[in-house]
C-alpha cells in the first residue's frame, strides 16, 4: 500500500520531548487537528517526513524516528518546543490539493534568503545538483511538506513564493538564512527518468517522433 499526502499543512505541531537512542530518538508532538479520528499504526507526516503514530493520547502522539531517517532530513535537529508541519495521509475520495507527495525525503536544502515582496514571501532555496535536477520553474516541490510551486531555478537553488495564509500557517514563514529545510522532490519527474532510463535510444540516436511513437506516446 502505497501511502500519498498532498502537502496541504493541517496544523502546527510543537515537539514536546525527544527519546534519543543510539541511533533512532521518538518524538513526542502535541497536537489536536491530526489526532481526531487517529488510529495506531496511521500515517502522519512531519515536516514532510512520514512517520508512523506508535502510541497516542488526547493533544499528542508519538512516532519513531529511525537512523537513515534522521541522516536525511531535519528531524535530527529537531528540539523540545520547536513547531512542526503536520499532515494525515490523504483518504480515498479527499480532495487532493497540493500534489502527490510520498513523504519519503530526498534530502535537505539550506535557506539563502528570504524577502517581502509586495504580500509574498519570496524563499530561495539552495540544494544539491542531484536534487535540482527535478525541480522546474512552475512545477511542484515539497518544502518541509509543504507543496509550493517553483518560481525561479538558479544554478545552485531555486525560489518559491509563500502566500501570507502559507506564511502565517506552516514553519516556512518562521525560517532564517542557514535553516534546513526537508525536500522531496515531484515524483513524476523521478518516474518519467526511471521510465525513459529504461527505454532508452540505441547510442547514436536522439528521442525523436519515430522513437517516441515505438514506445507508446501514440504521437501522429
Amino acid at each position: 500500500m502505497v501511502i500519498i499526502f498532498t502537502g496541504i499543512i493541517e496544523e502546527l505541531g510543537k515537539v514536546r520531548e525527544i527519546k534519543r537512542g543510539s541511533q533512532s530518538c521518538q518524538l513526542e508532538i502535541g497536537a489536536s487537528r491530526v489526532l481526531t479520528d487517529v488510529k495506531l499504526g496511521d500515517s502522519i507526516a512531519v515536516n514532510g517526513v512520514c512517520l508512523t503514530v506508535v502510541a497516542f493520547e488526547p493533544e499528542r502522539f508519538a512516532a519513531d524516528v529511525m537512523w537513515e531517517t534522521l541522516r536525511k532530513t531535519n528531524l535530527e535537529r529537531l528540539r523540545t518546543g520547536d513547531l512542526v508541519n503536520l499532515e494525515r495521509a490523504l483518504r480515498l475520495g479527499d480532495r487532493l490539493g497540493g500534489h502527490l507527495v510520498l513523504g519519503h525525503v530526498d534530502g535537505v536544502g539550506r535557506v539563502i534568503e528570504q524577502r517581502q515582496v509586495d504580500i509574498a514571501l519570496v524563499t530561495r532555496i539552495g540544494c544539491s545538483p542531484e536534487l535540482l535536477r527535478y525541480v522546474l520553474p512552475k512545477g511542484s516541490v515539497a518544502v518541509d511538506g509543504i507543496s509550493l510551486t517553483v518560481v525561479e531555478c538558479l544554478g545552485d537553488s531555486f525560489t518559491v513564493s509563500l502566500i501570507p495564509h502559507t506564511a502565517k500557517s506552516t514553519t516556512l514563514g518562521w525560517k532564517k538564512p542557514g535553516d534546513l529545510v526537508n525536500l522531496e522532490t515531484d515524483i513524476i519527474g523521478k518516474y518519467v527518468e526511471q521510465l525513459m532510463r529504461g527505454a532508452a535510444p540505441a547510442p547514436g540516436r536522439g528521442i525523436d517522433l519515430a522513437f517516441l511513437r515505438e514506445h507508446g506516446f501514440g504521437i501522429k
